[in-house]
């Protein structure tokens, strides 16, 4: 069994962009939480800001992501084709959603427990565990390309003018965005938290306090809210989503 919660919230924004999955639960708006049994899939999708309708967007990518009936079997190249290619065909209907766009960080847990997960643009995967908080998905932006080339440096990485330029997401009308799908070798440990979110936690939050928070001896939906707020109390001026994924020890 597995514990899951999250928060998705507007911050100063007139409207929420970003939305969140847990197995069958689309959410908006405000907090969730969830026991989950295996296997599921779970996600945060952030609509891209500059483009028109960017909450249609991630909602509608979550809604179809969760007719998966996800499994180690499952084709999910396939799977995000299909929903790239819908999203891309609804925001071609009217003016209003023309290319209307979406991030995606998902994770999935398969019914032998086994982990995998999928990135399209920014958001972010991470994993705390013995105190560290350790980021495993890469940042599909024009930023991390100059980081790892050497031309930026990390902490250029975090403040640099085109930080916010990342490559095709979900919906795109022009290109494919490349769909980065990972499986990995190991489960969930108990004591580790798996932590999806949008950028409006990451590229506010320093990691440092992040880890601080995880860290408490709280219940897990007080610690998302402490990092949301952490991330307003450093000028957050965009929405902020966070999803927290533990997993339970068996009682029997």
């Amino acid at each position: 069994m597995y514990y899951c919660c999250a928060i998705t919230d507007k911050g100063i924004r007139p409207h929420n962009e970003d939305a969140l999955l847990i197995h069958r639960t689309v959410l908006t708006e405000g907090v969730t939480e969830q026991k989950l049994s295996n296997p599921f899939l779970i996600a945060v999708a952030d609509g891209v800001a500059g483009e028109q309708s960017g909450e249609i967007a991630s909602s509608k990518c979550l809604k179809m992501l969760k007719q998966i009936s996800f499994s180690s079997r499952v084709n999910m190249e396939k799977k995000l084709t299909t929903i790239h290619k819908s999203l891309a065909k609804i925001g071609a209907k009217q003016e209003h959603t023309r290319n209307m766009q979406t991030t995606l960080c998902a994770m999935g847990v398969d019914e032998h427990d086994m982990l995998y997960s999928i990135n399209v643009g920014d958001s972010r995967l991470y994993r705390y565990r013995n105190a560290e908080l350790l980021q495993l998905s890469r940042d599909q932006s024009f930023v991390q390309v100059l980081f790892e080339e050497g031309v930026i440096t990390q902490e250029e990485l975090q403040h640099h003018v085109y930080k916010n330029i990342i490559f095709p997401v979900l919906g795109n009308t022009d290109t494919k965005p490349e769909f980065d799908i990972k499986k990995y070798s190991e489960k969930i440990l108990y004591g580790d938290i798996l932590l999806l979110c949008s950028d409006g936690l990451s590229d506010y939050a320093p990691k440092s306090e992040m880890e601080k928070i995880l860290a408490l001896q709280i219940p897990m939906v007080r610690r998302l809210q402490l990092l949301t707020e952490l991330a307003m109390k450093h000028n957050c001026s965009d929405n902020i989503t966070v999803m927290a994924l533990t997993r339970l020890r068996d009682t029997n």
